[in-house]
Parts: structure tokens; sequence; C-alpha cells
């Protein structure tokens, strides 16, 4: 845990997808307060339920769209009306289909706004907020997609490449004013979202993925790699030559 002990708030977006419900499960049972943003009502109060059983001190949830940027000011002033935010994870996304994205214009430009743009919009409020209050931390997933472009989802990969240095200098920032800024860089999760792509060992777990996400956040960690494993691997991936590494089929 970290120095910040006891209940907390936490604001969590995205806060339906399989990950992001382990880590409020992580966040209830330690007597947080939660407030859950989401596209699916219905989802968001069987959350609200289920983490008011595991020991949540309050859940409050509210219907949001990341791509409607005009509502993102409205959700922001929600999430800080009861006092300061001690937590903010963003953990909406999309996988896009790599060959509909290499076809379509539409598409591509669709995967970068909800993977990146979005985020950013969303992002540059509230670390607005966060640097006026001068503590808590700021958690975003990203992916280890964007750690090198390849053939198969590079589209998606420039989105989380683009967004994890956006964090990089977001982190530069916010430093000075006591904010932390955690960049999770999760590898394959079984969850919804990869339900199309054939199994292997470096899958894992939602619950095993949220709840080291959990633990990077209370450690303030500056990168995470989910699980740890994928630093290494990265590491090879990364610093294979070029002349070499458009030769593979990845």
């Amino acid at each position: 845990m970290s120095a910040e002990a006891g209940p907390r708030r936490v604001l969590i977006v995205g806060a339906t997808s399989a990950i992001a419900t382990e880590v409020a499960r992580a966040y209830a049972e330690r007597g947080a307060s939660l407030f859950l943003a989401g596209r699916n009502p219905e989802r968001l109060s069987n959350a609200a339920a289920d983490l008011a059983l595991r020991g949540a001190a309050r859940v409050e949830t509210a219907a949001f769209d990341v791509l409607a940027h005009e509502s993102h000011g409205d959700l922001v002033t929600r999430a800080f009306a009861g006092g300061p935010v001690d937590v903010a994870l963003l953990a909406h996304g999309a996988l896009p289909d790599q060959a509909r994205c290499q076809q379509s214009s539409g598409e591509a430009v669709d995967a970068l706004a909800v993977n990146f743009t979005a985020t950013v919009a969303l992002l540059t409020l509230l670390a607005n907020r966060f640097e006026a209050q001068r503590r808590g931390t700021i958690a975003v997933i990203s992916s280890v997609a964007g750690d090198r472009g390849r053939q198969s989802n590079y589209v998606y990969g420039a989105a989380k490449g683009g967004l994890s240095v956006f964090l990089q200098g977001l982190r530069n920032r916010l430093h000075h004013s006591g904010v932390s800024v955690v960049t999770l860089k999760p590898g394959f999760v079984n969850t919804p979202m990869t339900s199309a792509m054939p199994k292997n060992r470096l899958f894992v777990t939602p619950r095993r993925a949220g709840r080291a996400i959990h633990r990077a956040i209370e450690a303030r960690r500056d990168v995470a790699y989910i699980p740890w494993f994928w630093r290494p691997v990265m590491a090879l991936i990364t610093h294979l030559p070029e002349r070499f590494f458009k030769r593979l089929r990845l």
C-alpha cells in the first residue's frame, strides 16, 4: 500500500471492462469510495451492487461515452464534487480489426479516436484537477502493443504508443506537483476484447491482470508491464534491428 492509507476516493473510467472490474474489487475490499463511469448503465448498476457487497464505502455511477468530448467536463466535475480524488484509472479502449483499418481510413481514424484522442482529451481535464490539488495518482491502461509497430495490429499499436509518449510528458509535468502518472502496459489478457484471438500460455486472467494493476497503482510505478514478464519480452522485440524485424510476421 502507498502512504495514502485507509479509505480513498477512486475514479474508474471504462469501469465495466473485465480488467477494470478486478481493479475496482481490489479497492472495494479496502473500503474505498468508488466513482464508476462507463457506457452501459445496467452493467454499471450491477457492478455497483457487487462492489458494495465487497466493502466499498460508497459507489457512484455515471453513464459516459468517452467519444462524447462535450461530456468530459461534466464527468470530471461530478467525480471531484465530493472533494479531492486520490486515484483516477482510465481503463477504456477497443481492439480494432487491423484488416478493416487497412481498407478503411474511417475505421483507422475511429480506432485512434477511442484509444488515443479521447483519452488525451479526458486526461487534459483530469491533469489540471490533480495538479491543482497537488496530490494523487493518474493511471492509464496503454498496451505492450505500443512498444513497437507490428503488421498484425499497428493501428492499435500506434494509438497506444502515442498514449504512452503523452503519459511520459504528463508524468514529467505533474511530478513537480506531487502527482504520480502510472502507465500500465498489459500483454494478452483473456477478456471479451480478445475473445476472437487464439489463446496461448502468454494469456492471463482478468483477475491476475487487475490485481497486478492495483499493486502498480499503489506503488506509484512509472511504467508497469502486466504481468511483469512482458518487460523483458518487449525489450527483446524493441531492440531487434529493423532490417531483421521487418522480415518477421508478427
